[in-house]
């Protein structure tokens, strides 16, 4: 049991061994954290979605942005698409799965926005529709997903793919570079 735990320690550091030794994540996550500073100097919002344990990493980057992560400041807007369940299971039932964050997209979204997706494999359908949805409004579209970036690579604006397509190390990935995120945006923004 310890000889796996142990592998299982391993597996996690070296996919963020590989992300260190990544400089066009690295630039790229840069980037998209400028398209974040701007937008909320703009006063727009950042919008998060994914399923099952995405939804939570959505949920759980929403919530250090809006909140508070290292300092006290005013308030991000900043949003998971999922938290309001009688929406989702109402458009779910009347509309489809695939159409549950395109149809918030469309209500919420405003050009120069941003929106973040975040699927392991890349290839998740409501994604994509809230994908090509963010596109439609004129939004800054950010996909979080694992090496390959499935179906969601060419689709998205920036894309952050990480060295993985093991889906637990990909979602403890998504959850370090999202902190990374949320804290050079806070310290960009209020120093």
């Amino acid at each position: 049991m310890s000889k796996r735990v142990k592998n299982i320690l391993q597996a996690s550091a070296d996919t963020k061994q590989a992300m260190v030794h990544d400089e066009a994540l690295q630039a790229t996550l840069c980037a998209v954290i400028d398209a974040c500073v701007r937008c909320f100097q703009a006063g727009g919002k950042l919008l998060f979605a994914g399923n099952g344990g995405s939804a939570a990493d959505a949920q759980h980057l929403a919530a250090e942005l809006s909140g508070r992560f290292y300092r006290d400041r005013p308030p991000l807007f900043a949003e998971a698409l999922h938290v309001n369940s009688s929406y989702l299971t109402a458009v779910a039932n009347d509309y489809g799965y695939e159409q549950v964050y395109a149809r918030m997209l469309e209500a919420a979204g405003q050009t120069g926005e941003v929106f973040s997706g975040i699927s392991a494999s890349g290839n998740s359908q409501n994604i994509l529709a809230a994908i090509q949805k963010a596109k439609d409004k004129g939004m800054i579209i950010v996909g979080m997903t694992g090496k390959s970036g499935g179906k969601m690579a060419d689709q998205c604006d920036y894309l952050l793919n990480v060295p993985s397509d093991d889906t637990p190390r990909i979602q403890e990935c998504h959850i370090l570079l999202g902190h990374i995120l949320c804290e050079i945006i806070e310290l960009k923004l209020f120093g």
